[in-house]
Parts: C-alpha cells; structure tokens; sequence
C-alpha cells in the first residue's frame, strides 16, 4: 500500500507540472489573463469534484459542518488558489523547471516544519537526521537548477 501511495504521490508532481504548463498556456489563449485561467482551472476542478463528491454521497451533511470549523481550516482553497495563480503567472516569467524547483523546496521546507512540529492538528513526525540530510540533497539540487550554469560558467573562467 506505501509503494502505491508513493506513486500516486509522484503522478500528482507529474500533474502539478503538467497543470502549470497547460494552464499558463491558456493564459496565453486569453490575452495572458492569468487571473481568468487560474479561474477556469479552479472552476473545472469544482466542477468534476462536485461531480464526485454528489456521486460519493453524504456531501450536504460533510457540508454542513462548514460553517462550525474555524477560519483556518476554511483557507485551502484561497491557497491552492494562489498557488495556481503563482504557478500561471511564473511560468512563462522563470520557465517550468525553475518554478517547480522553487515549489518543491517550498513544500519540503515547509511540510518538515509542520510534519516536526505537529502543526495544523497534524500528527508529529520528528525529523530525524537522515531527513535532514535528505531535504539538504534535494536544495542542493534546486540551487544547482537554478544557479548550476552560472557556476559552471565561473569555474571555467577560473581554470
């Protein structure tokens, strides 16, 4: 079961890239209205997840607990609504790669501290000295994206 939730995990990075292509090319389509694609993103995706949730069953009463819960259980979608805005607007500004080396040092950096510290009403998952060295690995990979041609370029000048 973890090796198919680690999949699953790894296609939905597959789809984040594959999302924040299509979508700031239909933010092209529309006059490089980036506010109108990430709104058609959203909408769609209300759309065939209202679809699933009715077909589940049992969506007014998950609904009707909305209400009750507070405001910070309530600002996912505000946020998955700024990442894909961000992911709209930066993609033909930094290009593909950049943005999502940038967003995956976010989420590690981030998901770490929460995971470590219990936060959000997670459960607490102390981060052992492997993880660290393993997040460590992974920014020098997102550093060595970003800035590994201009290194490159300095070592060659220095020899």
């Amino acid at each position: 079961m973890v090796l198919i939730s680690f999949a699953l995990a790894f296609i939905a990075g597959i789809a984040i890239a594959v999302q924040a292509a299509v979508n700031s090319q239909l933010a092209v389509a529309m006059s490089g209205n980036t506010m109108a694609a990430a709104f058609y993103s959203f909408l769609t995706g209300m759309v065939v997840l209202g679809m699933i949730a009715l077909l589940r069953g049992g969506l007014t009463e998950s609904l009707s607990v909305v209400p009750s819960q507070p405001g910070w259980k309530l600002v996912g979608g505000i946020l998955g609504a700024g990442a894909i805005f961000c992911t709209v607007w930066l993609a033909p500004r930094i290009g593909l790669a950049n943005l999502l080396v940038l967003v995956i040092a976010g989420q590690l950096l981030s998901s770490v501290v929460i995971d470590h510290f219990g936060l959000l009403g997670t459960i607490v998952r102390p981060v052992a000295a492997i993880k660290l060295f393993g997040a460590s690995v992974v920014l020098l990979g997102v550093a060595l994206t970003l800035f590994g041609e201009r290194v490159v370029a300095l070592l060659s000048r220095a020899i």
